[in-house]
Formats: C-alpha cells, structure tokens, sequence
C-alpha cells in the first residue's frame, strides 16, 4: 500500500486522522527514540480518548487504562495495545456496547489488541490468580473516563502486590528463570530476543516489579540507559521489518544498524550485549537481596526471642586480608582502606570466588570507587591473586562479571576494553570473545594438576583470544598484546616469553592434528619447531583442550582429542631427543587389519558400522556426555576414485561426515596387493542409519562405475526449494608447501552441505592427482579440509600443478 492510500485510509478510520498522524510520525526521520516512542502514546492515547468519549456518551463508573508496556508510554512502531476497560458493574450492556465501539476501530486499522473489560474486584481477582495479569497492573495509567475509579485500582493492586511481594516475588524470580532457560541470555546469542532472553525487556519490567515491592530495589547506574538502548533497537526493527517482531535475525541486523545510524552489525550486537549486561547483573544482584530480605523476616522473629528483643547483629567472617563475608556475600572489612591498598579488589575477588560466594555490590563499588591503580610492574602479590581468581573455576564468572560491571577489569587490563562484549560470528561459538576468555580459565582451572606451571596456562587462558578486534591474524596480534600483559602484571622474561609462544599457537595442535598427516615427519618437525620445550608442550596441550570445551560442544571430542594426544606424543618424542625422520607409525588394529585383507582377498570393499561410545573410564571436563556418533570402518583394495565414491555413497544415504581419515595400509608380509582404509565419523541427517549391506551393494556399483551419484545427487536437490538464508562466505582452497615433504597438502575450507566431501574428490581425481591420506573434519557450518596427494608417480606436484589443481577445485566448488 502506498503512502498516499495509507493516509486516505487513516481518515477514513475517525474523525482523529490518527492513522495519518502516526504514518507521519513513524515516518518523519528527524524524531526517534524516547521522544518517539512518548509522542506515539501521546497520540494513541489522545484517539483512544476520543473513541471512548464518542462511545460512553453520559455513562458513568467507567474508565479506559492502558496496562504493560502501553501502561509504561512504550509504544513502539508495532507495539501491541495493552487496554483495560474499567468498570463498577452497574450497565453490563452499555459498557458492551462501548467495548465494541473501543475495540473494533484499532482492529479495523490493524493494529495488534489485548484487551479486556473487568470491574476492580475481578481486575484484582484475575491478578492474584496470573501474576504477568499482575504485572502489566501495575503500570496502569488512565487515558479516559472515571479517574477515581482508575486510581483506586491502581491503589489496591499496589497494595495486593506490596502485601503478597514474599510470596509473589519467589514466583516471578522463578517465572524470570524459566524463561532464561528456554530463551538464553541475550548478551552471548547471534540471533538473541530483545524482550524474552535473560537481561532483555522482560526482565528489566520484572526489576521495576521488584521496586514496586519496596522490599528490594536495583542498581539503577546505567539501567535506564540500557532498557532505552534495547528500546531503540525494537524500534528499529520494527521499522525494518515491518512486524512486530523482537527476534533480531542475522539477516535483519545490518539494516537495524544503519537505522540506528551504527557503523555495522557487530557494533549493534555489542550495544544490545552491553545493555543485557547491566540488566542480567542488576537482576542478579536484586534477586540476591530479595532473597536475603526474605531470609531475614523468616528468622527474625525467632532471634527477637532468644535475644530478648535486641536486634541482631550480622556474623562477620574473616577470608582474607580487609575482606570478610556477611549474610552470604564478600564485603570489605571495616578496617579496609581501599585507597591505600591497591591490590585489595583482586584480593577480594580471588576470596570470593575460592569462597563461592558473591562479591557485594557496595564493596565493588566503593573498589571502584577509591582504589589506586596498581604499579607497573604488579606486585608479587596482586598477581598470584589474579591467578587465584582464574583457578577458581565456575565461581570465577560471577565475581569477574561483578568487577567488570563497575569498570574495573578494564582498569587492570586496558586492553580487555576491545573485546568485552565483542561478538564471534562463528556459530562453533557459543560465548562473547571475553565470556570465552573467562570460560576458557574455568575449563583451565580443572586442568591445573596436569601441567608444571599452572599460573602459567590460567593466565595463557585468559589471553588466547585477546587479539580479536585487532586487524590481522588473531593469533599474531594476540601474542604481541599477551606479552606486553604478562610484563605488566610481573612475569619474569622467560614466562613472557612461553606465555606469548602459548598465545600465538594456541590453535597449533588442534589444526594440525585434524588436519594433516601425523605420520609425516615434516608435521612432527614443524611443530617441534614452534613449541620449543616440553614444559610449553605440556601447557599447550592443556590450552588447546580448555579453548575448545569453552567454545562450544562442535569444538571437541573423544575423536579429537585422541589426535591431539598422539600429536602431543609424538612431539614430545623430539624434543626428547628422538629422531623426527623417523617416527613410529600407527600400527593398524587387529580389526582394520582383518578389513584390508578380506578387502584385498575379494577384490571388492568392505565395511563395519558401529555406534561409537565414550570409554567408561574417560571422563568428560565439562560433565555432559559426548554425543553419540557411528564409526564407520572401509578398507577397499587400492584403486583410483575411491573418496569420491564413499564421499557421495554416504550422501546418497544422507550420512553427514563429521570427521573422515584416508590412508593407505601396509599389509603384512607374503599379502600381495595393498588396502586403503577410511576410518570415518558419520550422523543421520534424520532417521534411522542404513543397513551396512545397503551401503557396500552400494560402494561396490560407485566404483564399477554403474551408479551415478552425481545424478542422483543432482535429483535430489533438485527436488528441495532453496530456503532463503545468509549467503555464506565463498569456499577457500589453498596449498601448504612446507606442510609436507612427501605430499602436497591441499586445504579446503567451505560451507558444509550435502554432498560436498564428493565434489572435492571427484574434482581431485578429474585433475589426475592421487590422494594419498585425507584429513576431513566439521565444525558448526563450516567444513575444514586437508588433503595430501601426489602425482601418478607418488611424488608432490610441482608448485605451479599444485597451485593449478587448488585454482581447478575451488572454481569447481564456486560453480
């Protein structure tokens, strides 16, 4: 509908033109924000005025109320219309007949209605029955009609909600923690709900709720500003989309930005964090004294008796230098000079967490208040309490996040500002760069027996990732920061030296396990090279596992890490002193070898599939069971297009390839002939797995050539509409000449889809080159490739084939 229907049909809807007037103000570029969202209730409530003095004519006893966020004069651009009309029970019929005259114009505009009509006492029973009835009461405000009447209700439910606050509160903490589960916590989502997520709208509503109680209040420092900041952003995507929605998909972000007149998407996103932040730690600490007030009046009269009246005096224990706890929390002792003691809000903070308990909102604040800046460099002291507070596990996150909520994380490490509430674009990541840094400890701190200097991998966990937000490779601009840190806060020259090597290879063993050939000499080398000692070995080792469980449950396995470990060994090996020439190859199993030589003795392949499970003895760090995976074992004469055969076999099945190894198997002397094995990991897509018969009658008729997978493949996709989504990034194929000296190493990184893992071997055997073991592994959406192959001779190719091959298969795979 164009703007000029849309204004005819506004005067058409009543005599107000309030259709026109809000196209205009909805439209109008120079009003946003606040002073918008104030005139759109300004003008709705002065048409709804209108429609109700229109209607009620001389009727008496009644009035018209706006509730919840209306209530509130939030209106956004498709805000519902939250409207109660009141009455004293006398004219049933007439006040129907008014309901009809209020509610038909807003429908016949369009506009989204929740409404009813009740006397006091059934608004009051309803409330006391639905507590979100409850809530939206008690932003009541009047638009027209009987005004006494109107403040009457808004008196009593206030009093029922003050009265029943000890029993309600519970009730609406309990409510506020359900819908956090369901929903997550919008400072960590890619895709977060600005109302219903942990620290969005919802819960600032239930914080205002809790002040109404007067039995506890919120820290209001900045918790205006951020519910008017999320305020904003559902403006605008409202504005955008044209819905009322308050998903903030990865499509519609950009377009929000630059209504709000943000430079991109990922600073929107740090905003809306930033804003949940101050609302998830205000609730936190409310629904702590809540909790605390609720306490005290249950055990208060029982103490009036024994102590005779007195009035009770809080229990004051010691934990540390000017730091004790009372009623459940860490506080500052009386005789705590902040002022003169600057190593007081690390002291404080490593006691709390090693306590378990919270940090008091007043003794943070007064820290921030009053505290010196340490020197440079820290003192002895000041650094072993920060890694107290690192290896402190879980109770690490609630005390940093109470340090950083009053400014004084970044006042320790000034370079924590650039990634604080920064968002990782990766959906492996489930976590901000900086909650990933602290989880990253906590996964550490669980890890600290293992390792010779654990101060060491605390502090190298909490700077891996720092130099995200910086230009360049990460890694590279984080070991140059994590130096300048680790000189900072006292480590001697050697320790700065190993923390920096630990931040810049920190992705190091992870990605060459899974991705090159560990029986290569030239891997074992290049890695020795890059570690240096077996004491950083052992530290990186403990890295490398702590990242990946504080990513996300795409990042590590049993399978992954039983690769890193054999790396790790291997490695260990020369520094030890052996000789990287010659390392011990991986001696088949009694099962692998007894698949290679029935495959060698048919002629044909042949396969075991299995569901894999966790040994009973190896225990998960984070405590949640692995997910169940099948392993698929092939062993198939040697004989050109077999990856690609398997690859598209599986897809046909819909089997998606979670990991995949290729190697050739030597085989016992007096066997002619030789095997390739494929030790795969797969998942149904949906469905139940095939019959292992199914997918060797199969295999058997993709290598004899009688099957066409392509075109099957082709069909099936065919058969599927497109679903509209983001556009992911084009595939990237590159060639690591110094990988190997036995091979040339192709790598591939793409968008994982069906089908893919075929189009590369195909491609690969098109160019007329040989794949001699393949390294295949998935994370998230993204498929990280590694193949070595050579020419039909068994050599590496030349540089210019091997570039030429790699520039062949990603236009294949851009096709």
């Amino acid at each position: 509908m164009t703007s000029t229907d849309a204004t005819a049909k506004a005067e058409d809807s009543g005599p107000s033109g309030y259709a026109a007037a809000r196209l205009r103000l909805l439209t109008e570029g120079a009003r946003s924000g606040p002073p918008r969202r104030t005139a759109l209730s300004g003008l709705t409530d002065d048409w709804l005025a209108g429609l109700f003095d229109a209607g009620a004519g001389g009727l008496k006893g009644v009035s018209l109320v706006a509730v919840g966020g209306y209530g509130r004069g939030e209106l956004s651009p498709r805000s519902d219309l939250d409207l109660l009309l009141l009455h004293d029970g006398a004219d049933p019929d007439a006040i129907a007949v008014l309901a009809d005259r209020l509610w038909y114009p807003v429908w016949d505009l369009g506009l989204a209605l929740d409404h009813s009509v009740r006397t006091p006492a059934e608004a009051r029973k309803t409330a006391a029955e639905d507590l979100k009835v409850q809530l939206g009461l008690l932003d009541a405000r009047h638009l027209a009609g009987d005004l006494g009447l109107t403040a009457a209700l808004r008196t009593a439910v206030l009093a029922d909600w003050r009265n029943q606050a000890p029993k309600r509160l519970p009730e609406l903490q309990e409510l506020c923690a359900e819908r956090a589960a369901r929903q997550g916590e919008l400072q960590y989502l890619l895709e977060p709900d600005l109302k219903e997520a942990r620290g969005g709208l919802r819960d600032a509503t239930a914080l205002r709720a809790v002040a109404a109680s007067w039995l506890a209040d919120a820290p209001r420092e900045g918790l205006d500003d951020a519910r008017r900041r999320l305020l904003d952003v559902r403006d605008a995507l409202h504005l955008t989309t044209g819905r009322a929605t308050d998903r903030l998909s990865l499509q519609e972000q950009d377009q929000v930005a630059a209504e709000l007149g943000l430079l991109d998407a990922d600073t929107l996103l740090r905003q809306v964090y930033e804003a949940a932040r101050v609302i998830s730690y205000a609730s936190d600490v409310t629904w702590r004294e809540v909790g605390r007030v609720l306490r005290s009046r249950a055990v208060r009269p029982r103490l009036r008796a024994m102590l005779g009246g007195g009035k009770p005096v809080a229990e004051r224990s010691p934990l540390a230098e000017g730091v004790v706890e009372q009623d459940g929390e860490v506080v500052l002792a009386r005789a705590a000079r902040p002022e003169r003691d600057p190593v007081l809000p690390l002291r404080a903070a490593a006691a709390a967490a090693q306590a378990g308990l919270p940090l008091s909102l007043h003794a943070v604040r007064r820290l921030a208040a009053t505290v010196r800046p340490l020197p440079t460099p820290w003192p002895a002291e000041a650094r072993e309490q920060l890694v107290t507070l690192l290896g402190s596990g879980r109770p690490t996150v609630e005390v940093w996040e109470a340090l950083e909520a009053e400014g004084l994380i970044t006042r320790l490490l000034p370079d924590w500002e650039r990634v604080r509430c920064r968002p990782q674009r990766n959906a492996v990541h489930i976590w901000t760069v900086d909650r990933h840094l602290i989880e990253t400890a906590v996964r550490a701190s669980a890890f600290t027996r293992r390792v010779s200097r654990p101060d060491l991998l605390l502090v190298a966990a909490l700077l891996h990732d720092i130099g995200k937000g910086w230009p360049g490779d990460h890694s590279v601009a984080g070991e140059i920061i994590a130096r300048d840190v680790a000189a900072r806060i006292g480590f001697d020259r050697d320790d700065v030296a190993v923390l920096g090597t630990l931040v810049r290879h920190h992705l190091l063993l992870v990605e060459t396990a899974t991705r090159r050939d560990l029986d290569d000499p030239a891997t074992v080398r290049a890695v020795a090279a890059a570690v240096g000692s077996p004491g950083t070995l052992e530290l990186l080792h403990a890295l490398t596992e702590a990242d990946a469980l504080a990513t996300g449950p795409a990042a590590w396995s049993s399978w992954r890490g039983s690769l890193v470990a054999d790396l790790v060994k291997r490695v260990a090996a020369v520094l030890a002193g052996a000789e990287p020439d010659e390392p011990e190859a991986a001696a088949p199993t009694a099962e692998q070898e007894r698949l290679a030589l029935e495959a060698v003795a048919t002629g044909s392949p042949v396969l075991a599939l299995r569901a894999q499970t966790r040994p009973q003895a190896e225990e998960e760090p984070s405590g949640d069971p692995e997910p169940l995976g099948v392993e698929l074992l092939i062993a198939v004469p040697d004989q050109p297009g077999v990856l690609p055969a398997v690859a598209g076999v599986l897809a046909m099945h819909r089997l998606t390839v979670r990991t995949a190894e290729l190697r050739a198997l030597e085989l016992p002397d007096g066997v002619e002939g030789s095997a390739l094995l494929l030790n795969w990991r797969v998942a149904a897509e949906y469905g139940s797995l095939p019959q292992a018969t199914r997918l060797r009658a199969d295999l058997v008729r993709a290598l004899d050539g009688s099957l066409d997978i392509a075109g099957r493949l082709a069909e099936r996709d065919a058969a599927y509409p497109r679903r509209r989504g983001l556009v992911a990034p084009p595939p990237r194929v590159s060639v690591h000449p110094a990988a190997s000296r036995l091979a040339t190493v192709i790598e591939v990184r793409a968008q994982d889809a069906p089908g893919l893992l075929f189009r590369i071997g195909r491609a690969l055997e098109d160019a007329n080159v040989r794949v001699r073991s393949a390294h295949v592994s998935t994370l998230g959406a993204n498929a990280v490739d590694a193949f070595y192959v050579t020419g039909p001779g068994g050599a590496p190719l030349p540089g210019e084939e091997a570039a030429s091959v790699a520039r062949g298969l990603e236009e294949t795979l851009r096709g």
